[in-house]
């Protein structure tokens, strides 16, 4: 069954839906949507059974090559379709600066001039696929109504006669690509001998191109200019038989035609030293190219490629390209695992990988995806490197291997039979970077798979780019254990428990950076009292975190000399003068006495802390206070005094808990005192979770620009 389902009962299909379910139901529900709103191209996807993927069934108007990186994508994959299907939205791009900012990896594969719609292909309860069509260039920045409603309906028609034929338990059947056919000859092409024979006259060449590029019609002019006779050219694609167009930059003029539906025009040079033009007029059967001699271009001295009669390119340049611009998203070990399964995965029909490691001469499984027994791919993890299976035997040779049936596997590796895993077919890629493995990628099938020479040179090509992303993932999730262990190392590991008051404290990081900064929060126990620091040091890098360190410890020797909150914060700021650090702190320090319902508070250039009453009002204490630490040698830091009844709530934070950009921080304040009013009762560990998780909510591609400090003390009753 194509689709899947909600739970929710299907609503009752329409009178004209109920009709038998028809071949070719897909092609021609596309043939009418594209020409009811004069689209160029299109294409319909299924959702795949039981998978979170969409399959091309079928395209029309242009060759499946242009679409071939994303004839299957993952559900979650950042393209159009997918963004349809799983919002149930209709998605618009008006052009190429839109396709660009919204969705770049397939800017970076077709940047030409075109609009596109997708559509969701779903009922109230289930989601079946999505469509999307085209239009060249020159459409209009914004989608119609006429062309909206009409879309959106048909693809509610289609979505309805899908859920009539899964309940029949009629699968979708196979159905041919619409493009149209190859030019059959001249007169196919030009309509009348006579004007065959006109065209034979002209001084200039002139070529006919279906839109697979191949020659339907050429003139005797062209044959000449292009030096290969005409025989050799019909039926071929231009740079197939003509060694020097043999280059993928022309192969990008002949996409950019057709897709933008645009003139377009290039120059080549034909050997030894003669430059040509060519001119390529597109139109929705194909393209005329007029071919003229050009002045020499001096300046344009490229290098032609070797001919080697290899075919067009098309496909895989595509397909590096798309994988090329999602792996500079990729930064930690997950994120490389997880854009193998939303981009690799699904285009080459696996079903399930494995990225695999090495540490210490032993086994790491970094990560999977498709499984649905982890403990199959985990019990893998730890196994020494000599051990002989297919993952260590790639892991330490660099070299790919192939499995296309569970009896290959097993001649070679008799040990799997105690391991099996439920699947059929297995890649096994080396990822080599700089010469040396750091990993495997494991490409599992659910059925034997075939693996031909041609797929096996793409995978391992492919292989090649994640073995980049991968060894910089590595290095990114080192620096970032390293900064997380540097940073709790500097912060209390836990609260001391002090007589009369009971405390909680958290810290976030920011999410730009190394995910550390220079936020921190103290209690320190003293003589019959108790003090409090939070302070918020300049930056989000580690020379924050260090001098955050230091200026922690001084608190805290400080506060153990006995001296009072004034000349604790004065003591500090001469310490950040005299190690002659660039960056500045804010810093509150509170000197707590419970059994005496009071506190004494010192302030540098830091938020103003709230105060909670026992009868839930809450206010800002307004205090007296000095310049940041580390400015002003000479800096006096004035006290305040506040009453601290039993079942009062003292809230100590740093700015990022209330600032982000576009807020002001007078409301920010005045909500976070509503909140307090409303929950200040909850248990602190509670409190504290609540009001650092209302400020972690952030939207989809939002970073949290500063880090978070917060100290919650409460004096008990």
């Amino acid at each position: 069954m194509v689709g899947v389902s909600d739970g929710q009962s299907s609503a009752q299909a329409p009178a004209a839906a109920r009709t038998p379910v028809g071949r070719p139901m897909l092609s021609l529900a596309l043939a009418s949507m594209m020409d009811e709103v004069h689209a160029h191209s299109g294409a319909v996807y299924l959702l795949a059974p039981d998978q979170p993927v969409l399959e091309m069934a079928v395209m029309a108007g242009l060759p499946r090559a242009f679409a071939a990186p994303w004839e299957r994508v993952g559900l979650t994959a950042p393209i159009p379709v997918a963004d349809a299907a799983r919002e149930r939205r209709l998605v618009w791009v008006g052009g190429e600066e839109e396709m660009a900012r919204h969705y770049p990896r397939i800017a970076v594969v077709l940047p030409y001039p075109f609009a596109l719609a997708a559509v969701p292909v779903a009922t109230e309860s289930a989601v079946y696929g999505a469509v999307f069509v085209t239009w060249p260039g020159a459409h209009p920045p914004l989608l119609s109504d006429h062309e909206r409603e009409h879309l959106t309906a048909a693809c509610g028609r289609l979505a309805v006669r899908l859920e009539r034929a899964a309940e029949l338990s009629i699968p979708p059947h196979p159905e041919p690509d619409l493009v149209a056919a190859p030019v059959g000859g001249v007169a196919g092409t030009l309509g009348t001998v006579e004007a065959a024979r006109m065209v034979s006259r002209l001084p200039y060449g002139l070529v006919s191109l279906d839109l697979h590029g191949r020659i339907g019609f050429v003139n005797a002019a062209a044959a000449d200019l292009l030096n290969v006779p005409v025989s050799r050219l019909l039926g071929t694609q231009l740079w197939a038989s003509v060694p020097w167009l043999n280059d993928p930059v022309y192969e990008d003029r002949y996409r950019a035609a057709l897709l933008s539906q645009r003139i377009t025009s290039f120059v080549a040079l034909r050997p030894p030293g003669e430059w040509l033009s060519f001119r390529l007029y597109p139109s929705t059967t194909g393209l005329s190219v007029r071919i003229t001699r050009s002045r020499a271009v001096s300046e344009m001295n490229r290098t032609v490629p070797p001919p080697d009669g290899t075919p067009s390119r098309l496909v895989t340049i595509s397909q590096v390209l798309n994988l090329a611009g999602a792996l500079t998203e990729a930064v930690g070990v997950q994120d490389v695992v997880q854009l193998v399964a939303d981009e690799i995965a699904p285009a080459v029909g696996s079903q399930a990988l494995v990225v695999l490691g090495s540490r210490a001469n032993r086994l790491r499984v970094l990560g999977h995806r498709g499984y649905p027994d982890a403990h199959v791919v985990e019990r893998f993890d730890g196994l020494p490197l000599s051990r002989p299976t297919p993952g260590t035997q790639v892991l330490r040779t660099g070299v790919p291997a192939f499995f296309e049936s569970q009896e290959q596997l097993e001649r070679l590796y008799p040990a799997r039979l105690a391991t099996p895993d439920g699947f059929a077919a297995w890649a096994y890629l080396p990822l080599i970077a700089q010469g040396r493995p750091v990993g495997t990628c494991v490409l599992s099938y659910a059925e034997p798979h075939h693996f031909p020479p041609d797929e096996r040179a793409i995978m391992t090509s492919l292989a090649g780019l994640i073995a980049q992303a991968l060894e910089r993932a590595l290095l990114y999730d080192a620096k970032h254990r390293l900064a997380h262990g540097l940073q709790e190392a500097l912060l209390p590991h836990s609260l001391p428990s002090l007589p009369g008051i009971e405390a909680a404290g958290r810290y976030v990081p920011a999410t730009q950076g190394m995910d550390i900064g220079g936020d921190f929060y103290d209690l320190v126990r003293t003589q019959g009292t108790a003090a409090a620091v939070i302070g918020d040091v300049q930056g989000h890098n580690v020379t924050a975190a260090g001098l955050m360190g230091q200026v922690r410890t001084a608190v805290r020797a400080y506060t153990a000399v006995g001296q009072e909150p004034e000349e604790v914060m004065r003591s500090t700021n001469r310490l950040l003068l005299d190690l002659g650090s660039e960056l500045f702190a804010s810093c509150l320090y509170l000197r707590l006495d419970p059994a005496h319902g009071r506190a004494v508070m010192s302030r540098a250039g830091h938020p103003p802390p709230l105060l909670r009453r026992p009868d839930g009002r809450v206010r800002v204490l307004d205090l007296a206070g000095g310049p940041l630490l580390g400015i002003d040698a000479g800096a006096v830091y004035p006290t305040t005094e506040v009453a601290l009844p039993p079942g009062s709530l003292l809230v100590l934070y740093t700015d990022g808990l209330v600032e982000s950009p576009g807020t002001d921080f007078e409301e920010a304040v005045a909500d976070l005192c509503h909140r307090l009013a409303d929950t200040g009762d909850q248990p602190l560990d509670d409190l504290a979770d609540s009001l650092v998780h209302q400020e972690r909510h952030l939207t989809d591609g939002e970073e949290r620009l500063d880090d978070i400090a917060l100290l919650l003390i409460r004096a008990r009753e």
